[in-house]
């Protein structure tokens, strides 16, 4: 077999691996799916009259509308933390000292971790999705090409984020410690444009929401779901998703590669 042909097999065997451990152990699934599940019941229902209301006098139908490519934004945050808390249980357990001492293609075993993730990730975000589709959220404007490009944008966000986790997992000495690290990826939504515009924030709020990952991706998905303009942001989205990619895996290759002390 080629080494192409090795690397192949071997990532798939990770990624059945991955996904096994997903299926068996969902509890960890289910509790950070659960929290954009209850955000955008809460916002829709508890908050959304308030909140629409500032907005221009919006109705919670277009509050919805809205709200929801924010909180499909942090489901694609929180669930990478979960990938976090897996790389670091492989590294504490002593599976990846195993792995080390067989005849496989070790970049496989992180591969493995990043292709399950993103899998976890997109359907999740299917999930609370559908959620959003039975209490009200409607895409009526968006167009089959920007469904396409919608589906491709939160791709590229859950395999950059994925990438930035799994190198949090690396680093982090339990498991605790690896969900306590990969937490801004779950705090940065909140303070992006996903609820309320950044027009409506205070002035010295505002670069903390404008300059950071989530919300030119908010925006994009926004605006590609809606029907809307997306100006700059869709650019702006994928720089930043190529520059944490890069950066995610570079970081995880380097550490993983080191000499296990």
């Amino acid at each position: 077999m080629s080494a192409l042909s090795l690397a192949a097999r071997d990532s798939s065997t990770m990624l059945r691996r991955n996904l096994l451990h997903a299926r068996r152990y969902p509890s960890l699934t289910l509790n950070l799916l659960l929290t954009p599940v209850v955000m955008l019941l809460l916002f829709v229902y508890v908050f959304g009259d308030v909140m629409s209301a500032g907005m221009g006098g919006a109705d919670r139908a277009a509050y919805i509308a809205y709200v929801v490519p924010g909180i499909l934004m942090m489901t694609v945050g929180g669930t990478v933390v979960g990938t976090a808390v897996s790389v670091s249980n492989d590294m504490t357990e002593g599976i990846i000292a195993r792995f080390r001492t067989m005849a496989i293609h070790r970049p496989s075993i992180l591969v493995g971790h990043v292709v399950g993730s993103v899998l976890q990730c997109l359907m999740s975000v299917l999930l609370v999705g559908a959620v959003a589709v039975a209490i009200g959220f409607r895409s009526t404007d968006a167009t089959a090409l920007e469904w396409l490009a919608a589906f491709g944008l939160t791709a590229l966000i859950a395999l950059a984020l994925t990438w930035i986790a799994v190198g949090m997992g690396l680093v982090s000495p339990n498991a605790e410690a690896a969900s306590n690290n990969a937490l801004p990826l779950v705090v940065l939504p909140l303070i992006s444009s996903a609820f309320v515009p950044i027009d409506s924030m205070p002035g010295w709020f505002r670069p903390i929401a404008e300059y950071q990952p989530f919300t030119p991706a908010i925006e994009t998905l926004r605006g590609l779901l809606l029907g809307t303009g997306i100006g700059h942001n869709g650019w702006l989205a994928l720089a930043w998703c190529a520059g944490l990619t890069v950066l995610g895996y570079v970081w995880s290759k380097a550490r993983f590669d080191r000499d296990p002390s």
